[in-house]
């Protein structure tokens, strides 16, 4: 549903109104540090599963286990125990 540029600006100016008024509570605070480990895991999920995708594509592809395991610095047998599950699933859910 399109929104008016004045809708827009009413929103924001209530979003900004609630920023300033909040005042955090006891549980709402996270040591940075908690927070760069949750960031850190995030971050490392997208790139296993950029992996998963580039495996997938380079094996639709034609490129050998033994490439795959060569780029990825394992061995082909770890690269194809690792992601060939991974890759069936992918592909029978895509």
């Amino acid at each position: 549903m399109p929104r008016s540029i004045q809708d827009i600006l009413e929103h924001a100016d209530e979003l900004a109104q609630r920023f300033e008024d909040y005042e955090p509570s006891e549980g709402d605070e996270v040591p940075l540090e908690e927070y760069l480990l949750k960031r850190a895991v995030m971050a490392r999920a997208r790139c296993e599963g950029q992996i998963v995708e580039a495996v997938a594509a380079a094996r639709s592809r034609g490129i050998t286990w033994n490439q795959i395991g060569e780029l990825l610095g394992t061995s082909p047998q770890a690269a194809q125990q690792r992601y060939g599950m991974l890759i069936e699933q992918t592909q029978a859910n895509p």
